[in-house]
């Protein structure tokens, strides 16, 4: 296996988000079998060749505040991630103090998780069956990040919740076995034009519209990831933040990629991603 210095970087291609022809705002119909390409959506995709730097070594270089991503060490008590209850009843409460250890929040709430399985031969992405996504995106615009506030707490609360401080976090970790294959990429949020690479896209839901950021591409994003992450490390992900001060990272746009450098004989990539409400005092 190759050595952390000659991984110091990798060449791969990401896919990005290119914007309708005709310029009205795009959607996604989650009613619609959109792994056929343009089925359900008014938009478009494109490749780009890009270099990705591998923090292996190098772990501590990016934080959540300024890069809008951190790694960090923990090994999880619950492992099997088999079943939807056990998530919930076991994985969840522990996620919960671990956020509140390491952000000083003072109320986290769980509010949905998804585990993948890749599948290479599997068309089907529904809920039981989530593989890796191959986009550059950002899961919650601000529009969508205060209606998941509504939507998850009591209404009673909301409004002192949101006066202050609250973010919303993926905690991002590999199940079982080291993260080879299709790993997961994170764009440093100090590279990225909010107003002109983060294009607003609504989710068109049965009973409901959400949204979501997809992202156009800039020769100026400067990616990394860590290569061969195991279960005994995790991945915070920032996808809103509402201290909007000019210095704050207020989100990370990721996505799966193919590694040019994953071992032949790697095992199909397994992880769970929880996303966490997470308020504060202040």
């Amino acid at each position: 296996m190759a050595t952390t210095s000659e991984l110091a970087t990798i060449a791969t291609q990401l896919t990005y988000f290119k914007a309708p022809a005709d310029g009205s705002k795009p959607y996604i119909d989650i009613n619609s079998d959109v792994l056929k390409e343009e089925d359900g959506r008014n938009w478009t995709k494109e490749v780009h060749d890009i270099t990705i730097e591998n923090l292996r070594g190098k772990e501590d270089s990016v934080k959540l505040d300024t890069h809008g991503f951190q790694f960090l060490k923990g090994t999880s008590k619950h492992k099997s991630f088999a079943s939807e209850e056990e998530v919930k009843a076991e994985y969840y409460p522990e996620s919960v103090e671990l956020i509140k250890k390491l952000l000083g929040a003072s109320r986290v709430v769980p509010f949905d998780h998804t585990v993948r399985r890749r599948r290479p031969d599997e068309l089907d992405d529904g809920p039981a069956k989530r593989q890796p996504v191959p986009l550059v995106h950002v899961d919650q615009t601000p529009t969508s990040a205060f209606t998941r506030v509504q939507m998850h707490m009591p209404a009673e609360d909301v409004p002192a919740l949101t006066k202050k401080r609250f973010q919303i976090i993926n905690l991002w970790r590999p199940i079982g076995r080291p993260a080879w294959d299709w790993p997961l990429a994170l764009c440093d949020f100090t590279s990225v034009d909010y107003k002109r690479d983060l294009v607003p896209t609504t989710l068109k839901y049965p009973d409901r519209d959400g949204e979501t950021f997809n992202v156009a591409f800039s020769q100026n994003h400067r990616w990394k990831y860590l290569r061969g992450m195991t279960p005994d490390e995790f991945l915070l992900i920032k996808c809103y933040d509402s201290q909007e001060d000019g210095k704050t990272a207020l989100l990370t746009p990721h996505t799966a990629f193919q590694d040019p450098s994953t071992p032949p004989d790697a095992p199909l990539r397994e992880s769970v991603e929880l996303r966490l409400l997470v308020f504060y005092d202040y």
